[in-house]
This record gives C-alpha cells, sequence and structure tokens, in this order.
C-alpha cells in the first residue's frame, strides 16, 4: 500500500514541492534521493559527486523489556571525538533518537578481514558493593553496570548508513530440541546473559552449546558486516549523471547491509603498542565477564569485518522490501480490512433502511395536514422543542470538539502524506515532526468551531471560550508530557527531551498555535449563530422513564463496541511500533482503516441518536460525542491487555512511562472519535427537523 522510496509520481513530487518549498532548509526526507559511490582513482582521491566512504551512524540503544533508551555514548563502547551526526538525520534526532556517529568508516568495496577498532578497559563490578569505593573509577563503574544491566533486558544497538539499517539475522532455537529457524531484526544485540543453571537467555540461544557458562555476561564485541551493493551496468538509468571519469570506477548503490555479531577472545596484532588488526579462529573463546566478591579491571577490544558483494538483481528502489516483506504482516492487515468492510456495509445497511423507510415514513406522517394527526404527536417530532436546547457544561463541550477538529485535520494530513510515501518508515521522528507541524497549523480549525458551537448555544463567555480552546487540552497534554520526561531525565534516558527542545515546543505552542486558533475564534464569533430548524420551547420537556438499550450508559457502551472492532487489529501493529521497537510502513492500510472509523463512527452515532430520539430523550449533544468517544476506553483496555500479554517490561519507571504515554494517546484518540459522533449527529438532526413541518 506503500509507494516505494524512489517511485513516487510527477504530480506527488510536484505538489510536495510546492508545499515544502518554505521548509526545504529545515528537514530532509530519508530515502527520496540515492547516494552513488565509487573506487578512488589511482592516485587515491575520490571521484566528484561520488564518494568512496560511507559514514556509519549509531541510534540509541533500546529494548522490548523497558520504555527506556540509553545515547550510544552512555556505554563503554569505541566512539568518536565528534559524535555529532549528519543534518539530515535532524527530525529523528529532534524528537526520538540520539544519533551519533559510530567508530568505524566503510570504504566502498574495500574487504576488511579483521580491524580493531579500540581497547576498552572496563570495571566489572562486584558482588560485594562496599568494596566499589574507588571515586576516580566511578564514572567506569557506572558505565560498566549499565552495561551489564542493559545486557540482562537485551538491549539491541540500531546503526544505520546510507539511510538503510543494519540488519542482523540470527538462528534460534525456540523449543528445546525442537528445529531451529531464522529471524530478523533491524537492530542487533549488545551481549546476552546465562543465569543460574546454564538458562541460555536471548540471543545466547542462538549459539548452542557456546555460551555456557552460569550467571556470566557475554559480550557481543565483534562485528561481521556484509554489505550487498549494486553496481553499474550500461542498462543503468542513473550512469549518465555521474560525472566524467566515474564509470571506471565501478560505481554503485548499496541495497543490503547485514551484521552478525559474536563474542571473541581476539588475539591483537599491534603496532607501537597500539592494536591495528586481528586474528579469529574457530577456535577462539568468547568474551565473557562475571560478578566476584570485588571489582576487577578487564580489557576488551572491538574489532569488525566487511564483506562486499554485488548484487545486479535487486534495484535501489527495492531495497527496503526484504525488511518489509519479512514481517509477513500484510495477509492479517487484508483481513481486518475486509473485516471492518463488512461492519460498514451491515452499518450502512442500518442507516439506508433507516433514512430510506423509518424515517421516510416517519416524515411523511409527520407532515400530514390533518389537525388531529397533527396532535398524535409521538416519536421524534414530540422533542422538537427542545432537540436543539443548549447542554450542560456547553463551554467544555465546545472546547473539547474545537480540539478534537485539531486532532483530526493534523492525523488526517499526517496520514496522507505518509501514505503517499513522504514519510519514510526508516525512522518515526518524521512522522512526529510531520504531525506537531500540523497540529500546530490546525489551530484555526480549533479556534473557529469552537467559538461557533459555544455562541449556537448561547454562551457569553467569549473569552474564556478562546483561552480554554487555546490552552485547555494542549496544557493537560503538556503537563503530562513534562511529568513523563521528568522520570526520563531522572533515569538518564537518551529519550529524554531537551529543555532547548522543550522550549522550542512552548514557543510553536504560544507563538503560533494559540494566535492561531484565536483567528479562528475571531472569525467564528464575528458571524452570525448558527440557526437551528426549529425552535426552542421556554419550558423543558420530561423525559420519560428509558428502556435499558436507552439509557447512557448501555448505549454508549454498546456504540463503542462497532467502531473498536473497525480498529483492534490494527491496534497490535501500532503498539508493537511504539513499544517493541519495530518498524511501521503499512500507512496505505493505516489510512485506510481511518476512513472506515470515520465512516463506522458517524453511522453508529447516527444510528443511536436517532434511537434515541425516537424514545423521547432529546439530551444528544453530550451523547452524541460519549458514544463515540467511549472507544478510546476500550482502547485503554487493549493496551492493558497488551502490557500484560505481548510485553516483558521490567521496572517501576518504564511501567509508570508506559501508561503514561498511553493516557496521553487514548485522550487525544477520545477527542477525535467524539469529534466524529458529534458533528454526525449534528448534521442529521438538523436534516430530519428541517424537513418536517413544525406548527
Amino acid at each position: 500500500m506503500m509507494l516505494k522510496p524512489g517511485s513516487l509520481p510527477p504530480s506527488c513530487v510536484l505538489i510536495y514541492l510546492v508545499i515544502a518549498a518554505p521548509l526545504t532548509v529545515a528537514y530532509y526526507f530519508p530515502s527520496a534521493s540515492p547516494n552513488n559511490y565509487c573506487d578512488l582513482y589511482p592516485n587515491g582521491t575520490e571521484v566528484p559527486n561520488c564518494p568512496n566512504k560511507i559514514a556509519v551512524y549509531a541510534g540509541s540503544l533500546e529494548s522490548s523489556r523497558s520504555v527506556l533508551a540509553f545515547n550510544y555514548n552512555r556505554f563503554p563502547f569505541c566512539s568518536v571525538e565528534d559524535g555529532s551526526a549528519s543534518t539530515k538525520y535532524r527530525g529523528l534526532r529532534f524528537f526520538t533518537d540520539k544519533i551519533v556517529k559510530a567508530p568505524i568508516n566503510l570504504e566502498y568495496r574495500k574487504q576488511v578481514a579483521c580491524n580493531v577498532i579500540c581497547e576498552k578497559e572496563m570495571i566489572i563490578p562486584g558482588s560485594d558493593k562496599s568494596k566499589n569505593t574507588d571515586k576516580s573509577k566511578m564514572a567506569d563503574l557506572k558505565s560498566s553496570q549499565l552495561l551489564m544491566r542493559a545486557i540482562q533486558l537485551n538491549y539491541q544497538q540500531h546503526w544505520i548508513a546510507d539511510n538503510l539499517p543494519a540488519v542482523f539475522c540470527y538462528k534460534v532455537q525456540p523449543i528445546k530440541n525442537g528445529p531451529i529457524v531464522t529471524h530478523c531484526d533491524r537492530s542487533f544485540p549488545i551481549g546476552c546473559y546465562v543465569a543460574e543453571k546454564g538458562e541460555q537467555r536471548d540471543f545466547c540461544n542462538s549459539d548452542i552449546g557456546r555460551y555456557t557458562e552460569e550467571k556470566a555476561f557475554y559480550l557481543f564485541n565483534h562485528l561481521d558486516i556484509v554489505i550487498t551493493y549494486h553496481p553499474a551496468s550500461d542498462k543503468s538509468e542513473w550512469l549518465s549523471t555521474l560525472p566524467d571519469g566515474a564509470k571506471e570506477r565501478n560505481p554503485g548503490r548499496i541495497i543490503d547491509i547485514r551484521v552478525t555479531v559474536s563474542s571473541v577472545d581476539q588475539t591483537l596484532k599491534k603496532v607501537k603498542d597500539q592494536p591495528t588488526t586481528c586474528e579469529i579462529y574457530k577456535e577462539t573463546p568468547p568474551q565473557f565477564f562475571k560478578r566476584d566478591k570485588g571489582p576487577k579491571t578487564k580489557t576488551v577490544a572491538y574489532s569488525y569485518s566487511v564483506s562486499w558483494v554485488g548484487n545486479e538483481t535487486i534495484k535501489w528502489s527495492s531495497r527496503w522490501d526484504y525488511i518489509l516483506n519479512s514481517l509477513q504482516e500484510g495477509e492479517i492487515q487484508w483481513f481486518q480490512i475486509l473485516n471492518s468492510l463488512v461492519i460498514v456495509i451491515f452499518m450502512s445497511g442500518m442507516i439506508a433502511m433507516i433514512l430510506l423507510r423509518t424515517l421516510h415514513r416517519d416524515i411523511a406522517r409527520y407532515n400530514m395536514e390533518s389537525v388531529e394527526d397533527a396532535q398524535e404527536e409521538f416519536g421524534w417530532k414530540l422533542v422538537h422543542g427542545d432537540v436543539f436546547r443548549p447542554p450542560a457544561k456547553g463551554m467544555l463541550l465546545s472546547v473539547f470538539l474545537g480540539n478534537g477538529v485539531q486532532l483530526f485535520f493534523m492525523t488526517l494530513i499526517t496520514l496522507f502524506f505518509a501514505c503517499l510515501g513522504f514519510l519514510s518508515p526508516a525512522n518515526r521522528g518524521f512522522l512526529m515532526t510531520c504531525a506537531v507541524v500540523c497540529y500546530v497549523l490546525m489551530g484555526t480549525p480549533a479556534g473557529y468551531s469552537s467559538a461557533r458551537i459555544y455562541k449556537m448555544f448561547g454562551g457569553e463567555k467569549w473569552k474564556s471560550n478562546v483561552l480554554l480552546t487555546a490552552f485547555l487540552v494542549p496544557g493537560l497534554v503538556f503537563g503530562c508530557f513534562f511529568l513523563l520526561n521528568l522520570v526520563l531525565w531522572g533515569e538518564g534516558s537518551s529519550a529524554a527531551m531537551p529543555f532547548g527542545t522543550l522550549v522550542a515546543i512552548l514557543a510553536l505552542w504560544f507563538c503560533v498555535s494559540a494566535p492561531l486558533t484565536f483567528i479562528g475564534a475571531y472569525f467564528g464569533f464575528k458571524r452570525s449563530p448558527i440557526e437551528n430548524p426549529v425552535r426552542t420551547n421556554q419550558i423543558p420537556r420530561q423525559v420519560p422513564p428509558q428502556s435499558c438499550y436507552t439509557r447512557p450508559l448501555p448505549g454508549v457502551l454498546m456504540g463503542a463496541i462497532l467502531p473498536f472492532g473497525c480498529i483492534f487489529l490494527q491496534l497490535y501493529f501500532i503498539l508493537n511500533s511504539i513499544w517493541s521497537h519495530h518498524v511501521y510502513y503499512m500507512f496505505g492500510f493505516l489510512f485506510l482503516v481511518f476512513i472506515i472509523l470515520i465512516i463506522t463512527c458517524s453511522e453508529t452515532a447516527i444510528l443511536l441518536c436517532y434511537f434515541h430520539l425516537c424514545a423521547e430523550d432529546y439530551n444528544w449533544w453530550w451523547r452524541s460525542f460519549m458514544t463515540t468517544g467511549f472507544t478510546s476506553v476500550y482502547l485503554f483496555l487493549y493496551s492493558i491487555h497488551f502490557f500484560v500479554t505481548k510485553m516483558a517490561i521490567s521496572g517501576t519507571a518504564s511501567t509508570f512511562l508506559f501508561f503514561g504515554y498511553t493516557v496521553m494517546m487514548v485522550f487525544g484518540f477520545f477527542l477525535i472519535t467524539g469529534c466524529m459522533g458529534f458533528f454526525s449527529c449534528f448534521w442529521f438532526v438538523r436534516k430530519i427537523y428541517s424537513v418536517v413541518k413544525v406548527d
């Protein structure tokens, strides 16, 4: 459902250039343009516009067992002095990962047998904490403690080269004495742990019989990197874009990067006491360390090897396919789409039956000119004098609706651009950046919608309405986010947003979003109030006793089931992408599911609204909002189920962060779906009462 990188149609590219012209200096869309690489000239110089060196970047380390992410440089790994990332990862660095330069540089088509990156002296903490008292080495000690904790929690490294993640494929035996299967990830582990009685955890199980020492931390200190490239041929269209002389330097494009990790105690070859190369034999023992009574020092060498393989079959535009196709999620997604379409067709059939049969018959009966028949009003016409009576807490409802409109258009626009392929699946940073920019720019529709609804309710506190629309919901979300960010700061996680970024977000809120909300509210209050098709009686009508299914709570509980049924399968992939750090790329599916969600919420709200009006209950304002908004409660319950059954998160901080971010997501979903149900019912009620005669 998603366009392949580099295969956008010209019309989409033209639209993108027109929209993004003022922002061309701000962000780079990864995978939008290929990079060509060439061999060096005989004199050792690079071909112009066809480099030989490929920069490698390292992202934050993450684990499916913890919400906390840690910067690469927090660990006792090899690092470079200039650790800043390229500007092409600005969106990713702005929101999620902290990208730094990896300690290796790759050279195009250069085979590397075994090179030493560096030697690191680690202080292994002892089991007796009272003996760890050397303050001069406390930083090294804490770094080693963090490494050992990360190995136990199966933290993963994320390396990127040429905008392509390094993929780790490994063999694992999920069942004892069972078959060995191959699995691939976009990250690779830093080590593994063997518990008591030789229990091989995580990737210690990938090499049966090698990692057997009890209570040992095995460090994966050697990387075997295999890079597949697409060499240029006479049929390559991009060959003509290279400068003169580049064709003889074997130009090509990188299409695959795979990493194999191993724990080895290398034999180092040194020049002037500095290790340069290494040798690894089949019998080379693994590199591991254990906790003894007191702290001890251990020197660890990090090394790597590189192999280049040519492949003329796979093109650069298809280099993401092997990563995306390995997820095996397409059939499940199509099943969900079909399941959702069945629900939509069922709901549409019921709506059509009401509109074409029941409602049409009601309108024809209510419009009879007989006086006797007119005096025998019943059903939804009986409450025509109260159906547009302003609800209680109209201020709060209008504020929620304004913010729901803002979130709705933000989601719609973001998914639309993601569906066109502008937002790469390589990272989530650019997706979040696009969402925030869209949210800020949608302040005008929020202020306008809130003002129009509040003025229709007859509200007079227009200043309070404007201020609450601009600051209530964003303030609640920002306060919750700041609290969670404090927890990340306290834990030393690289996922914590820097203070400067928080100030930038506040500036966007107060200097862009809030003024746009004020402008929208100004035009909303300037217009004349929305005229309802029937007058409202001065004395409210008493609502008769309701049956079980027309009462507020049962109606809300039943009404939210159908919208949730359309999305619950998609929720697994979304939550898996957020918390298990899996790539999410099926924006075409997600956009289609979002459209189905809109239709389902609208039809459900209209159907239940009609039943309530027929039961002579005219309190539909808040009920229409809550009927579809209650879908968020089912979303929260599903998140709890996902947390219990699918995740292995340990630690109070990670649990608190999981539910904190989940509450924020659920609240936003509550506003979006509630907004869908309200405006659908609003249109429906105005429509049916505008075509019936009322004396």
